[in-house]
Formats: C-alpha cells, sequence, structure tokens
C-alpha cells in the first residue's frame, strides 16, 4: 500500500451519505492530506445460504458489493470536485476491528474517521462494537462524528486531568493540548481548554462528608493549587486567558453544558485501556463518549495527530 500518510473514513454498511462524510472531506483539505473511503460488508443471511446454494449466492454477494462500490466511487467523485484526493474501496469481511488493523500496519493514517450514531430522543450516543474497540485498543487517534453542522470544525474543546501525576500522564496532557491546536490551527478554528473540579468527590473519597467543615480550607487549597497547574499548562501551550476555563463541579454535566452553550464541534479527549477490564480508563471518559453533545476525537498516550 502506499506509504503516503492519509486519513481514512470507516463508511457505514447502508448506502447513505452521513455526517462523517462531510467531516472527512473537510479535514483532509484542512490537513492536506489524501482520504481513503473503505466500507465493510457482511450479510449473515448471504453467508449462511452460501452454505447451501454456493453459486448462486456468490453472484448475489458479488451484485451487491458491485452496486457498493459504485455508490462509494460517486460519493468520492463528489468530494474530488471538492479538491479532495479520495480513494475508495468495499471490504466483505466478517469481524471488521482486525481489517481495520490491517490498513493501521500497512497504510501510515493520521486520523480514523467514522460516525457514531445519535439517538437524539435520549440524548445520547450509541456505540457499535467497532467504535468501543477502535476507542479502546486501535493506536491511530479516532474522530467519531455525530453531526457535521460544520464540516470544518469552528470550536474545538480540549479536555485536561491535572490530577495526572506520573511523567508519563503530564505528556499525555500535552499530547491532548497539542492535537486539539494543531486541529484548531488547521481549520482555523477557536481553542478552548478545560479542567473541571470536582471537590466534592475528592472529598468524599479521601475523608468523607460527615467532616467537611472540618477540612473545606483543605480543600480550597487544593484547588488552588489545580488551578496553578492548569494555568500552567495552558500558558505553556500558547492559551490565552480568556480561552482557559478552570470549572468546578461534576465533571460530566459540566463538560457537556460547556461544549453546548460554547457551540463546540468537537472534544479532544485522551483515552487510555483499563488493562484486566473490558473498559476505558475512568468513568467520566467512558460516559463523556455517550453523552457529549458533539463529535469526539479520541487521542492515544504516544500517538500524536498527524498533519
Amino acid at each position: 500500500m502506499s506509504q503516503t500518510q492519509r486519513l481514512m473514513l470507516i463508511a457505514p454498511p447502508a448506502m447513505t451519505r452521513t455526517p462523517a462524510f462531510d467531516r472527512a472531506a473537510a479535514l483532509a483539505l484542512a490537513m492536506q492530506l489524501p482520504l481513503h473511503i473503505v466500507a465493510f460488508d457482511y450479510l449473515q443471511a448471504l453467508a449462511v445460504a452460501g452454505l447451501f446454494a454456493p453459486e448462486q449466492i456468490s453472484l448475489a454477494r458479488d451484485g451487491y458489493l458491485h452496486t457498493h462500490r459504485q455508490w462509494l466511487v460517486e460519493q468520492a467523485e463528489l468530494m474530488s470536485k471538492q479538491g479532495v484526493e479520495v480513494s475508495s474501496e468495499v471490504v466483505w469481511v466478517q469481524h471488521p476491528y482486525e481489517e481495520v488493523l490491517h490498513y493501521v500496519n500497512e497504510m501510515p493514517l493520521a486520523l480514523i474517521i467514522k460516525d457514531a450514531q445519535e439517538e437524539s430522543a435520549l440524548k445520547r450516543v450509541f456505540f457499535t462494537p467497532l467504535d468501543w474497540q477502535l476507542l479502546r485498543d486501535c493506536p491511530v487517534p479516532v474522530h467519531l462524528v455525530t453531526n457535521a453542522l460544520h464540516p470544518r470544525p469552528r470550536n474545538v474543546l480540549a479536555i485536561v486531568d491535572v490530577l495526572r501525576s506520573e511523567e508519563q500522564d503530564h505528556v499525555f496532557n500535552d499530547q491532548i493540548i497539542d492535537a486539539a491546536a494543531k486541529l484548531a490551527a488547521l481549520c482555523d478554528a477557536r481553542l478552548k481548554l478545560v479542567h473541571v473540579f470536582d471537590w466534592t468527590a475528592i472529598y468524599a473519597q479521601d475523608i468523607g462528608f460527615g467532616a467537611l467543615p472540618m477540612a473545606t480550607g483543605i480543600y480550597e487549597a487544593l484547588g488552588a493549587a489545580q488551578h496553578e497547574t492548569f494555568a500552567a499548562i495552558a500558558e505553556r501551550h500558547g492559551v490565552p486567558p480568556q480561552d482557559r476555563h478552570f470549572i468546578e463541579g461534576a465533571p460530566l454535566t459540566s463538560i457537556c453544558d460547556f461544549a453546548a452553550e460554547h457551540h463546540t464541534d468537537i472534544i479532544v479527549m485522551g483515552t487510555v485501556q483499563h488493562y484486566g477490564l473490558n473498559k476505558l480508563l475512568g468513568t467520566t471518559a467512558e460516559q463523556l463518549l455517550h453523552r457529549a453533545p458533539c463529535s469526539v476525537l479520541a487521542i492515544k498516550p504516544g500517538r500524536a495527530l498527524q498533519s
């Protein structure tokens, strides 16, 4: 495969143009990278029927794949007219994550883009098993798109956790901000930086609510220390004071409310696998992925957003 760095859009099996198509085209233009679109097809009914009538089912499958390929070619041509260098293919595969890893190993990918299904009635996002595999294990940054009201993002929000204590965690905060800043610069978008200080949760965990009056000063001091650390990180990355937001409150609610109030297009956050458990490390990160009122860009430790 080509060694030119590129973006990859994972198209949905259904032949419908989704928000991720517009976002992928906009980012390809902004980042000046080619785009490869791949759709993973697999119809269980055809696979089972093929056991009994292999020749007929093989023809039916080939016809279906041909129709899907032609549809993707049409979408690619629309993007080409916008100036995007784009290629496309359809792959018949039952377990797409293994195929994604093949692309990761063979094709230098800057970013994987995919739709996340937004359930507006429930005000939450539904993730498929492939989404979770990408978020947990894929080494490449993953952008899950819920909508593309602004295909080229106008407002980017980076979430950092200044409670990270290990050196590698400090580096991870830098990675998150660097990725968000790079994305904002490429798209001529505004970058905002947020840390949420949830002092009540820390207090309840360390001491318990029974001693609340006696330790208020301690946690005021802790908040001041976190604020100082947050300001130092922002200063180091050149984030102006008006775009730094140190918020006190419950992290999930605070971040979602802030993102909605400031018309955020993309939240940039870090995800780390919790070894031994098949989930993301940190309940706030996992819940935010379900509740975020906008699209999410997940950054993994050690992997920067390239451009």
